[in-house]
């Protein structure tokens, strides 16, 4: 009955039929209730409990920014009153277009017939660029958290207990004493209007849809954007295209095959956006950042659903990676097994 009520009352702000609405299943961690309406457009409901508003102006203050500015982005659409954001019993709702196209997942991974795969990557990093050519230029009414702002000792301490269990021992201090080590590392890192600036913090294939009849990249989800290192994005891209060669035993295959591709990526992204050789030799440091976000963020959804902290083989050998100070995800160490890719045994 909630969600109908819901439902009914963003209909009259947005002038659609609530029988054209249809709910999304979300995905696990996931804050948000999606409904797509008709084809063309996209309803999200969102909680109050870790964001403000003012965040959620940030983010849709972004994304209309990108699209006027040309980027290949679903822009957010105002409501009947022009406002891009309502708030209905005290839930956040937006509204957004549908981005067009299909998921490379839903093709199996496989890109358009009898175009090479490299033509694909290419264009992942010229979208990219423009993003953050776009960003560099960027003077918001509306400022969104950045990075350090979540990412701190304090935030580590209060999230991780010492005493949580993982690989058969006690492994809490160790994890935030990496964490930690991490953060100290980043903080040398130069921060200014070249470098750093509102970045997607989830740029991957799960959050962008391929036009197969032109290839066109269509980039949506900016729930988690924020100020970071543009190299972040790069990074988190970098850690998406592992998949294409984790099959492969050899790796020395694996490791050429990494630079190849991310060669590729750079190669689009600096038609749209410059990035200077040095700051793609910190590459490494923010691969094991993202690392570090993807073991936050498993603490972060088991604590929100109420969950013990029990990590599954996946989590496991993120873990493992961490303490153990295996940078690249582990891609070109012994821990690596292809036939078990990115898991140990627990």
């Amino acid at each position: 009955m909630m969600k109908k009520d819901l439902l009914f009352k963003a209909a009259q702000l947005y002038g659609f039929d609530t029988a054209s609405a249809k709910e999304v299943p979300g995905h696990e961690g996931g804050r948000n209730l999606v409904f797509l309406i008709g084809n063309d457009l996209v309803l999200r409901v969102s909680s109050l409990s870790d964001r403000s508003i003012e965040d959620y102006e940030a983010e849709i203050e972004y994304v209309h920014y990108l699209s006027e500015g040309g980027a290949s982005v679903a822009d957010s659409i105002p409501s009947r009153k022009g406002n891009r954001i309502e708030i209905i019993d005290e839930k956040v709702v937006a509204m957004f277009e549908t981005a067009k196209g299909d998921q490379i997942a839903d093709h199996g991974y496989q890109y358009i017939d009898g175009v090479p795969i490299d033509e694909y990557f290419y264009l992942t990093g010229k979208v990219l660029g423009k993003i953050h050519a776009l960003s560099k230029n960027y003077s918001p009414i509306y400022k969104r958290f950045d990075f350090f702002e979540k990412y701190n000792e304090d935030y580590f301490e209060s999230l991780i207990p010492d005493d949580f269990f993982c690989l058969h021992m006690k492994m809490g201090r160790r994890i935030k004493d990496r964490l930690h080590e991490i953060l100290e590392e980043l903080r040398k890192l130069p921060r200014n209007s070249e470098n750093y600036g509102m970045v997607h913090f989830d740029y991957s294939d799960g959050n962008y849809n391929i036009e197969y009849d032109t290839g066109k990249i269509n980039v949506f989800d900016f729930d988690n954007c924020r100020t970071c290192w543009y190299l972040y994005d790069i990074a988190n891209l970098w850690s998406h295209g592992l998949g294409w060669i984790a099959w492969n035993e050899d790796a020395d295959e694996r490791r050429a095959y990494m630079e190849k591709y991310m060669q590729t990526v750079i190669n689009g992204y600096r038609t749209e956006c410059t990035i200077t050789d040095e700051e793609l030799e910190h590459l490494e440091m923010m691969v094991n950042t993202v690392l570090m976000e993807n073991i936050i963020d498993v603490f972060e959804v088991k604590k929100a659903s109420g969950e013990e902290f029990v990590f599954d083989e996946e989590e496991s050998y993120n873990v493992k990676c961490l303490v153990e100070g295996l940078s690249w995800f582990g891609f070109y160490s012994d821990i690596f097994d292809n036939e078990s890719p990115f898991e140990v045994e627990i």
